[in-house]
């Protein structure tokens, strides 16, 4: 694996969305979060309504993240 790609995966952690999508998170600081999603994004049904936004987001996967962070399965890195 590249140094690139270590940076890009290292630290990803599974979070299960309550819409059924399953994405890979990386908690850098409290405001910033990076998804790779596991799935077509077309799998979405939140995202699929917000198309016509400026940046389309899932409300139910910002919560599964907070959830994690809480829960403690998710690490934020900066604090």
């Amino acid at each position: 694996m590249s140094e690139r790609d270590e940076f890009l995966a290292a630290g990803m952690v599974p979070v299960g969305c309550d819409c059924g999508n399953r994405v890979l998170v990386k908690k850098n600081s409290p405001q910033h979060t990076s998804v790779q999603w596991l799935s077509d994004t077309r799998d979405c049904p939140e995202l699929c309504g917000a198309r016509a936004a400026l940046v389309p987001t899932c409300l139910r996967l910002r919560d599964s993240i907070e959830k994690a962070v809480r829960d403690g399965t998710l690490e934020v890195a900066d604090g």
